[in-house]
């Protein structure tokens, strides 16, 4: 059912008041034409009134605070909390709208599940899409994943084909057709709302990454190309300010960076806020907190405290439902014309917390959600039940930072058996050269996301999900030796630098490193020597005990994200790719213990063919891990680790010290 705004008009002593009470913070991108910004408020001619932005991003169908993987609930999650947090500032702010970044309609079994499993027909609505509906948004920005599951899919989920499907429109102003070059979905929309008996015409565009054609090359290829973040900005801002837009948002799926801006970015929020006519910006993407007081610190005119980016009032309101962004603008209309007087950013967590930080509990869900997704959930709940076989051993990703596991070597296995057989079957040229995998530690709890904890005995589908959270396809790319060891010179920048004198304790993990960059190869052995400089760490590359050259050739098992540049990986941009499978990495792994039938130390463990070189150091060096898993470290044969103390951080992650002589 679609649900309407209605907005009652104010008088303008409520407005006043209302304006008073809120705390506002000066500042927006000061080149606007059709809205100007001011440090000063005039009190005698303007009428004034706050409107809220309302934001949530990469939700990854987080619909409900619970875990498929591990089939249970998990409050610090879930967009029913956060439908909490928007009744809330609703309440408190009634002229508002709410906007989604992308990253919405993929991400956890229940999506795999209407897009793959048993795929929503014509006239169903998909579940992730009947709540926004429920929840009135009033526009959403397509983020990357939106394409993982194909064209023919999103377009009907969305409703762009007809079918059952979004209420708001969804935007994204730097995908374009192939043939004419024009955008293939809305560049713009424009949101109309009343205040005080006055028009406001809200301005909202989107951009996207333009690796999706790369990501998703398999859907996107011949249908689509792509434009770079800024260019697309730019163009939308025009098209808005054409159509008389007063308040332009830009939802801009992607976070800030130090580099210098090209067309090819992933992340150029920062870039984005330069386009003039922006009045607040929505980031997302990078699955990170702003303003925190502490991300993006590095980065010129980037205000982690204030929440602005080169004067425009942004938020990135973290991932998974567990914030919302709320950016409120201070308007004042004079003359017929709207500015901006002041603004304030910030994230609302669904935490609740008390004065020193600690979180005492979490928002209630708005029941509501619940009921409208129950069939699907509980349908997902039993397809990731399914079992496909069992286990001697834990797989799990506590230790994947310090040391060869099974969680890797599993999927390590699984792609190097399909690519080995793809090749003999179909590309006999290649028959002759060796078969290597590239596998990363998707769930290390990176930014609070968990880690892969599957106990030995039984696995399910669900395990499966929970070990390869992302629905990737396979790739095999075809590079040399010298490539290889690029590679996993860039991994290793997962590492810091250790100073092997020193005597004051040394953390070993850069914590802004993702761990899904950190790939190890399987096929070869390797170390890394943490106490070299970056790219100079790889040492005793070898294949079957014979020291790799740099013009042997092999061929390397991965995804289809790292085969066409992703991660920003020297070497990787595609054109190596010599097999691209429809199958996702996840069915390989399935059909893999399907067949393997009992996982063990022989058939799938660990085979150390990893290592840090060995380093004698002054001091302790540390690193993060789940608290009192020592037992999974001896399960993969990792001897030299020690937990340290059993004081919890705030991802829940005790320190553990690791000996690297040994």
């Amino acid at each position: 059912m679609k649900l309407k705004n209605v907005h009652r008009p104010w008088s303008l002593s409520i407005l006043l008041a209302l304006s008073a009470s809120v705390l506002l913070i000066s500042g927006c991108n000061d080149n606007n034409e059709t809205a100007t910004t001011s440090d000063t408020t005039n009190t005698t001619s303007a009428a004034k009134t706050t409107l809220a932005i309302l934001a949530t991003t990469d939700v990854h169908t987080n619909i409900l605070s619970y875990d498929y993987y591990k089939t249970t609930e998990d409050k610090t999650i879930g967009l029913e909390r956060t439908a909490a947090l928007i009744q809330q500032a609703r309440a408190q702010y009634p002229n508002s709208i709410l906007l989604d970044n992308g990253d919405t309609l993929q991400g956890t079994a229940m999506s795999d599940y209407q897009a793959v499993v048993k795929p929503v027909t014509c006239g169903e609505t998909a579940a992730q899409i009947k709540v926004m509906n429920y929840l009135r948004y009033d526009a959403m920005a397509y983020g990357n994943h939106e394409f993982n599951y194909g064209l023919p899919w999103l377009d009907q989920v969305t409703g762009k084909n007809g079918c059952a499907g979004a209420n708001f429109p969804i935007v994204v102003a730097n995908v374009l057709n192939v043939d004419d070059k024009k955008p293939r979905y809305p560049a713009t929309t424009i949101v109309e709302k009343t205040i005080d008996g006055k028009p406001l015409k809200i301005g909202v565009f989107g951009v996207t990454p333009p690796q999706i054609v790369l990501w998703d090359k398999r859907h996107l290829d011949g249908k689509v190309v792509t434009e770079g973040i800024k260019e697309g900005a730019t163009k939308a801002v025009a098209e808005l300010k054409a159509k008389g837009a007063d308040i332009i948002v830009a939802l801009n799926h992607g976070g800030m960076t130090k580099q210098p801006y090209s067309a090819e970015l992933e992340s150029a929020g920062n870039y984005v806020a330069e386009v003039p006519g922006i009045h607040a910006m929505i980031m997302g993407h990078s699955h990170s907190f702003f303003p925190d007081g502490k991300a993006y610190a590095d980065i010129p005119k980037v205000d982690n405290k204030t929440g602005k980016v080169n004067g425009v009032p942004a938020v990135m309101p973290g991932f998974w439902g567990n914030h919302l962004g709320v950016i409120t603008l201070e308007l004042e209309q004079k003359d017929g014309k709207w500015s901006v007087a002041s603004s304030k950013s910030e994230i609302r967590p669904i935490a609740i917390k008390d004065a020193a930080g600690t979180t005492t509990g979490y928002v209630a869900p708005d029941p509501q959600v619940k009921t409208l997704v129950q069939a699907e959930h509980d349908a997902t709940v039993t397809y990731v039940s399914t079992p496909i076989g069992t286990s001697e051993m834990p797989i799990a990703s506590f230790f994947s930072h310090v040391g060869d596991t099974t969680a890797l070597e599993l999927i390590n296995k699984a792609q190097t058996r399909y690519v080995n057989d793809y090749v003999k079957a179909n590309l006999p040229q290649y028959a002759s050269l060796p078969v290597l995998s590239a596998a990363a530690p998707f769930k290390m709890n990176f930014r609070g996301s968990g880690y892969t904890d599957i106990p030995a005995g039984g696995v399910a589908i669900k395990n499966v999900a929970d070990l390869y959270l992302y629905p990737n396809t396979v790739q095999a790319v075809k590079i040399d030796g010298k490539a290889v060891k690029a590679w996993l010179e860039k991994s290793a920048q997962y590492f810091k630098t250790i100073d092997p004198t020193k005597a004051e304790a040394q953390e070993l993990i850069d914590s802004t490193f993702p761990s899904y960059n950190f790939d190890v190869i399987d096929g070869v052995t390797y170390e890394i020597d943490v106490a070299a400089a970056v790219g100079s760490r790889i040492k005793n590359l070898s294949y079957q005990g014979v020291p790799v050259t740099d013009t042997q050739e092999f061929i390397v098992a991965t995804n289809n994200y790292r085969a066409s540049g992703g991660g920003g990986f020297a070497g990787l941009n595609g054109s190596q790719t010599i097999f691209e499978s429809p199958d996702t990495n996840r069915d390989m792994i399935v059909e893999y213990i399907k067949t393997t039938k009992t996982l063990t130390k022989a058939n799938s463990g660990a085979d150390k063919n990893w290592r840090f070189a060995p380093t004698l150091t002054g001091g302790t060096v540390t690193f993060k891990s789940a608290c009192d898993k020592l037992v999974v470290a001896t399960a993969d044969d990792i001897a030299n680790v020690t937990q340290t103390s059993a004081a919890k951080d705030e991802n829940g992650d005790c320190t553990y010290s690791i000996d690297l002589s040994k």
